[in-house]
């Protein structure tokens, strides 16, 4: 009997043990199993993060990208080149190198990679804001690689951008601040219009404008110093209704609804950024002044008289840092004989009613001008007048004296002899394009481009047209001051003046 309690006793020992070994394998199995979702809910959780971190990174290059360009720039340099992007010195240069940033305890690379085939020349769709208008659309890529605190990669993205740069110039009006369209007679636009502030519109007889327009304000009928408005046509096209006519109005009205146009005309959109007025500085950090071909400066004493201390005239050539450049100020004064036969000269004579003031100008003879650089080498540095880069000749023209910084500003350019912007000596090479800068009004008198013209640009502090029947000692008499029919053919960048408060 003993024997057999001692069987079934050890049989429930056995049994015992038995399922304390399960009970242990269970709990085992739970605690990996428990392991296993914390790891998974860890790993999530860096994946997550990391997916976010690495988002971030996109974001914050892509906005370095635009930032260029709204800067008036363009990125530039070299992307990795190793399928082990940013690792092993494969780190790429420029704006598209390899950029480490942290967000907690992510770490995140990025790096950009810039489209062979830019840029691309487009036409911006129908539809689209500034449509049909030609634009350069750049395309980039920006890739970003986030890792954890043991080095390893959470999350890999990639963002697809562009960029479209759309010329100004192919606005009939672009404006950044208030703009008011007020013909007398009927006036015809053929062109996009565009301001940064209110539109306001109205006419003596008919405004017919051909073209998207786009208001990052509000669009008024109506004058905008007064409450007045005339009920005469002013038309926007409309894909649905080519002639669709403003409302009538018989004092200053709000176009609040700008929908029956179909997206002819738009109003409260984003502003466009222009360039500021220091960008046409005469000085070294000037985008202008610096890559210009040839810079020409009228220097004043403090008299407001030239200053003849470096040249016959007052007027000096300088370098790209701003400095004299006596070589070729010597070279630009043996062109012409005597100082009244100048390429370029000092003249004070013309009064300005709009400034109630005397002028005093650089004033320069352009086909004297192109003659003096071809005969001269381009005063020696070797360049012809047929060069390209830059679209073409690239001329800033100032004057430096003591009341560069008054107000008003008694300093300007005037430009005449511009009928044809040619050298007239026979075998010159044929100017291709031309722009000419300054940051001081900008006059011309007489035709300027008017004849075989070429694309040309004017950007300036303000512009002015004198009209080929100009004389300076009729400028304080308005009944001597006729004007006859003046042609320029060139595109035009100038501050603009405020009116109506």
């Amino acid at each position: 009997m003993n024997s057999c309690r001692d069987r079934q006793s050890g049989i429930a020992l056995v049994a015992v043990l038995f399922f304390i070994i399960l009970l242990i394998s269970l709990l085992g199995a739970y605690a990996a199993l428990t392991q296993m979702e914390l790891a998974s809910t860890r790993y999530s959780k860096d994946g997550v993060t990391g997916f976010y971190a690495a988002e971030a990174g996109l974001n914050l290059r892509a906005s370095d990208i635009r930032n260029i360009f709204v800067g008036y720039n363009r990125p530039s340099g070299s992307s990795p080149v190793t399928n082990k992007p940013c690792l092993g010195g494969d780190n790429g240069s420029g704006d598209f190198v390899c950029q480490s940033r942290s967000f907690g305890s992510h770490s995140v690379v990025s790096y950009v990679e810039e489209d062979p085939a830019n840029p691309i020349i487009t036409t911006i769709p129908p539809g689209e804001r500034y449509q049909n208008l030609n634009a350069q659309e750049y395309r980039y890529t920006v890739r970003s690689i986030a890792r954890g605190v043991e080095n390893q990669v959470e999350a890999i993205l990639e963002l697809r951008f562009k960029s479209r740069l759309v010329p100004l110039f192919q606005f009939v009006a672009f404006y950044d601040k208030d703009l008011e369209i007020l013909p007398g007679p009927t006036m015809n636009l053929s062109g996009p219009i565009h301001t940064n502030g209110d539109l306001y519109m109205d006419t003596n007889a008919a405004l017919n404008i051909a073209g998207q327009v786009t208001t990052a304000g509000d669009l008024y009928r109506g004058r905008k110093n007064n409450s007045t408005c005339q009920s005469n046509p002013v038309t926007i096209p409309d894909p649905a209704n080519p002639l669709a006519v403003l409302p009538s109005c018989s004092s200053r009205t709000l176009i609040a609804d700008s929908n029956p146009w179909n997206g002819m005309l738009q109003t409260g959109v984003q502003a466009v950024t222009v360039p500021a007025p220091d960008l046409l500085d005469a000085s070294a950090s000037s985008i202008y002044f610096s890559s210009a071909d040839l810079r020409l400066v009228l220097e004043l004493n403090a008299a407001n008289q030239p200053d003849f201390g470096n040249s016959v005239t007052g007027v000096v050539v300088r370098d790209s840092s701003g400095n004299l450049d006596s070589a070729q100020t010597n070279s630009l004064h043996t062109c012409t004989g005597s100082i009244s036969g100048r390429v370029a000269n000092f003249e004070s004579s013309m009064y300005s009613n709009r400034e109630a003031n005397f002028i005093e100008l650089l004033d320069i003879d352009m086909q004297a001008l192109l003659n003096c650089l071809h005969t001269t080498n381009w005063l020696g540095t070797g360049k012809l007048l047929d060069d390209t880069s830059d679209g073409g000749i690239v001329f800033h023209f100032s004057v430096d004296g003591p009341h560069n910084l008054v107000l008003p500003n008694t300093y300007g350019v005037r430009v005449r002899n511009a009928t044809e912007l040619q050298s007239n000596i026979s075998g010159a090479p044929l100017v291709q394009g031309m722009t000419a800068v300054s940051d001081v009004a900008f006059y011309t008198h007489g035709h300027y481009n008017s004849t075989n013209k070429i694309p040309a640009a004017i950007l300036a502090d303000a512009f002015n047209v004198l009209s080929s029947n100009w004389n300076d000692t009729n400028s304080q008499n308005w009944s001597a001051r006729g004007a006859v029919n003046t042609t320029i053919h060139a595109a035009v960048l100038a501050g603009p003046g405020v009116t109506g408060g």
